[in-house]
């Protein structure tokens, strides 16, 4: 049989669109979801919650100066777009006037919601404008978010190795859970699945890059039914391919998160000022329902929607969105080249930059792409060979960026290139020198923007999400700022080169000391190291790249633990919390420290790593790598 119509139906208070696989309800004219019907299931969200909190789009947001205000988006009127048997398509719209300052956000708001025949789900997508006239304001978070019924989804899939059984929104009420060091975080200690009894729950526990952030959501093992929330392109998404955000979590909540500053503080929030005028199209994304047979396994539902995300993914950008503000396929250009690096250290020859990250983003400064978040971004990897394809990307100037796993620092390329509608821009062979002076004296780490590699203790026995035992992501774990202490009761981390393993010898972060009394204090780590002869004319470098910081400053100081001014400091930095959200990244900060050679004796030789900063548990450091370089005329 052919599939069936799309049909709409418009209500009072409501409007429906039904395609016979799915039946949508939204309310008329805010646009809110308050019903999606299917499989013999009247409705997927929670009906025990009010219309307005069940599917909707929301922001933060703040006036220049001002206090943070949530908006969940109602629309003030509603048009049909397109309406014909192949689709339909809605927008709810909030059109901003100045009577409106101080309570909305100064945009004019135009979401839209698509249903195609025979699809076994919807879109939803918005556009977003500031006129030049209106005030500033700056725009913490932005995103849709779905709550799904409690008493049919309690499995979560956020990844192959991230899935499981997940607390009831009861389990976080007052008498079943015990709050942990901040509100996200609790001890069940009475859920209604006993198995759960004694685990951590938090939502940052399964947050995730923007790369690999594409499909995420729950099961239903009765029926078997799957809800997935899939975004098959980032260049919506703020702050590159390493941003975190938050995915799916206890509620049961999906989330389509757009832009936030999580892992990365205020240099991720945008701000539009008075007299600038700006536009942008958040999505589509696609909301896929899938269901199974009885007796078949409901993991299959998890499979199913990974092969739905690579046919989305290859059909961006979409055809059928109905605003000409969402460029199709036709109207965008490509860019292609090879990536090379030049270290005359390691190799007289080109290296190639296999696995490089290669990205068109706004013009700005070296690295400047992973603080922009008020344009689009367009991402690839390069292949074993250096060579990369940036495809299907938006009219305008950009700037061309990259950087090299095993490298460090970041590539710009120098002039702003143009993309303009059905261009194929070759850029040939384009050729990275990453930060050197001279021969490598010793590292420690790997230099991939991630501290991943370095030691990462069990957590405390009460505090455990079972999940990730034995997992690679054992990072997620709550509470392993506190293990520093038990591990180094007495004295700081003293890592002594060639004898000390990075993997086995270097906490994960430059925590905080707990005393006994419960107040904290700075900690100072040391790197010991040898030197046979010292060029004591000439600058030695010291190169410290930073995975993420958190309301923290990095001190250096050379074989002279209290001297009162150090060779270095980076002042106070960042606010990636990622120590307390259980990231291994956050922002990612490159310094290169001159040492001079009088500073450094023949023998033995002590870098000390000093962060004072202590009135907070989650202040701190995180290292990507570090390196030693001797002058260049050595």
């Amino acid at each position: 049989m052919p599939p069936h119509a799309v049909r709409l139906h418009i209500q009072d208070r409501h409007v429906v669109m039904d395609n016979g696989i799915v039946q949508v309800t939204l309310s008329k004219p805010e646009g809110i979801v308050t019903g999606i019907r299917y499989d013999g299931i009247d409705n997927l969200l929670e009906v025990l919650n009010r219309e307005t909190n069940r599917g909707y789009w929301d922001l933060f947001w703040n006036p220049p100066g001002g206090k943070g205000i949530f908006d969940v988006i109602s629309g003030t009127s509603f048009r049909v777009i397109v309406e014909n048997e192949e689709q339909v398509e809605l927008s709810f719209t909030r059109m901003w006037d100045p009577s409106l300052e101080g309570k909305y956000i100064p945009l004019n708001i135009d979401k839209r919601f698509i249903l195609l025949r025979g699809s076994s789900g919807f879109y939803s997508y918005a556009i977003y404008e500031h006129l030049q006239e209106w005030p500033g304001f700056e725009l913490g978070e932005t995103r849709i978010t779905f709550k799904l019924r409690k008493d049919k989804f309690q499995y979560m899939a956020v990844g192959d190795n991230r899935q499981r059984l997940m607390p009831l929104p009861d389990d976080r009420m007052p008498g079943r859970c015990q709050t942990l060091a901040y509100p996200e975080a609790v001890l069940l200690v009475n859920p209604k699945f006993p198995e759960l009894k004694g685990e951590v729950d938090d939502k940052y526990q399964y947050s995730c890059n923007n790369e690999d952030n594409q499909v995420h959501g729950w099961m239903s093992f009765n029926p078997p039914v799957g809800f997935w929330q899939i975004t098959p392109s980032n260049e919506f998404r703020t702050g590159g391919p390493l941003k975190q955000n938050l995915t799916s979590h206890v509620g049961p909540t999906t989330l389509a998160m757009f832009h936030s500053s999580h892992y990365a503080g205020n240099d991720l929030v945008p701000r539009c000022n008075l007299g600038e005028h700006w536009k942008k199209v958040f999505g589509p994304v696609f909301i896929y329902l899938n269901s199974a047979s009885t007796g078949n396994d409901p993991l299959f539902l998890w499979e199913d929607a990974k092969i739905q995300m690579m046919a989305e993914v290859q059909s961006w950008p979409y055809s059928f969105p109905a605003s000409a503000d969402f460029q199709k396929s036709a109207e965008r250009g490509n860019v292609c080249g090879r990536l090379l690096v030049q270290d005359m250290c390691m190799s007289e020859d080109h290296i190639i930059a296999s696995g490089a990250y290669v990205g068109m983003a706004p013009p700005g400064d070296v690295g400047s792409w992973q603080r922009e978040c008020k344009d689009y971004q367009f991402w690839t990897r390069a292949d074993e060979n250096g060579f990369f394809s940036i495809k299907n990307v938006r009219t305008g100037d950009y700037n061309l960026y990259a950087w090299v796993p095993g490298f460090i620092g970041d590539y710009r390329f120098e002039a702003v290139i143009t993309i303009n509608s059905g261009c194929n821009i070759e850029m040939g062979d384009l050729v990275y020198k990453p930060p050197r002076d001279g021969p490598t004296l010793w590292e420690i780490g790997i230099p991939d923007r991630s501290a991943a590699e370095f030691y990462v203790p069990d957590p405390d026995l009460v505090h455990v999400n079972k999940l990730f035992i034995n997992h690679p992501d054992r990072f997620r774990q709550y509470g392993l700022w506190s293990r520093y202490v038990d591990l180094y009761p007495e004295a700081d981390l003293v890592y002594t080169v060639g004898v000390s393993d990075y993997r086995k010898d270097w906490f994960f972060a430059q925590v905080v000391r707990r005393k006994d009394d419960g107040t904290h204090v700075g900690t100072t780590w040391q790197i010991k190291f040898k030197l046979d002869k010292v060029d004591r004319r000439n600058t030695y470098k010291l190169r410290v790249a930073l995975a993420s910081a958190a309301l923290a400053e990095l001190q250096v100081r050379v074989n002279d633990p209290n001297a009162p001014r150090p060779v270095f400091t980076t002042g106070l930095i960042g606010r990636d919390n990622s120590i307390a959200r259980h990231g291994i990244h956050g922002l990612y900060r490159l310094y290169n420290v001159n040492i001079p050679g009088v500073r450094l004796v023949e023998g033995e030789n002590t870098i000390f790593l000093t962060q004072p900063r202590c009135t907070s548990p989650f202040q701190g450091l995180m290292y990507d790598y570090i390196r030693l370089e001797s002058p260049p005329s050595s």
